[in-house]
């Protein structure tokens, strides 16, 4: 792979260049990141932006020796594809038989990526303008993919992706969830089994910090009761991202009963009835 993090002999960097380009890697391309407006015009580097490059670097570092054999991948949600884009740059050169599918809904962001990796010269990755369920019958998408993953996909979109992922018998899944609004909807109108429980909602805020971790809680059961070793961690320092949850899942069996006990019983203690049980039938 050539090293990019170097300047070309007419490219000007300033004195502090060096500063900035330390916080790529090597073999970063830096007209990607600029293109990507995570590098300015001039190479700098704002605060924002560093928290962007060091989120989507770090994530790329647990992601790739997990895709090591896996052919197609699908970025569902993919916004602007910063996670995309950096996986072709730092991973795809180095493993042609791979294809890269982004999926976003917005139109004029997928046009914009589909610049981006012409003049990068990008040819193994497909853009495609259609939401996350809806791509699951799109053309442009082989009927199987390999691995899914989902960068900050909020509320229920990272069900959707699931859902896909299950539907498209993907091997691996990666999930950054964002925005888990659903099952603190939800709550308002539960009543569980124990009288002490709604202690854990009844204030606004304790409601949407408890949604969101019981949503969580019952996605990595979920992907467990389908057959796959689920793993649950931080992605950066919580300085970096308050949204900052990292599941995923390698398939490993058909189904696993224990986790699907474990899934009913704790639905029962807490009935809230998330889409996500619906999405897959």
């Amino acid at each position: 792979m050539t090293d990019k993090s170097n300047p070309k002999p007419n490219q000007k960097v300033k004195p502090n260049k060096a500063d900035e380009l330390k916080a790529l890697w090597p073999g970063q391309s830096i007209e990607l990141l600029k293109s990507l407006h995570i590098l300015t015009r001039d190479g700098d580097l704002n605060q924002d932006s560093r928290r962007k490059l060091k989120q989507v670097q770090h994530l790329v570092q647990l992601l790739t020796p997990q895709l090591e054999g896996l052919n197609t991948i699908a970025d569902l949600g993919a916004g602007k594809s910063y996670l995309g884009f950096m996986l072709y740059d730092l991973w795809f050169r180095d493993h042609p038989e791979a294809h890269l599918y982004a999926v976003e809904s917005r139109e004029p962001l997928i046009e914009t990526c589909r610049k981006i990796a012409k003049l990068s010269g990008f040819d193994r990755a497909t853009f495609v303008a259609d939401t996350i369920l809806g791509s699951l019958t799109n053309p442009e998408l082989p009927t199987a993919i390999d691995a899914v993953t989902a960068l900050h996909a909020c509320d229920m979109a990272t069900d959707e992706a699931i859902a896909f992922g299950l539907k498209k018998q993907a091997k691996f899944i990666a999930l950054v969830p964002c925005c888990q609004a659903e099952v603190a909807r939800l709550l308002e109108d539960v009543e569980p089994r124990n009288s002490v429980a709604p202690a854990l909602w009844r204030h606004g805020i304790h409601r949407r910090e408890f949604g969101s971790h019981l949503t969580n809680v019952i996605r990595a059961l979920f992907l467990e009761s389908h057959g796959y070793k689920v793993r649950v961690t931080e992605l950066v320092g919580w300085e970096h991202s308050m949204k900052n949850e990292l599941i995923t899942a390698t398939k490993i069996q058909h189904a696993n009963s224990q986790a699907k006990a474990q899934l009913e019983g704790l639905l029962r203690e807490f009935p809230v009835a998330m889409k996500l049980m619906n999405l897959t039938n």
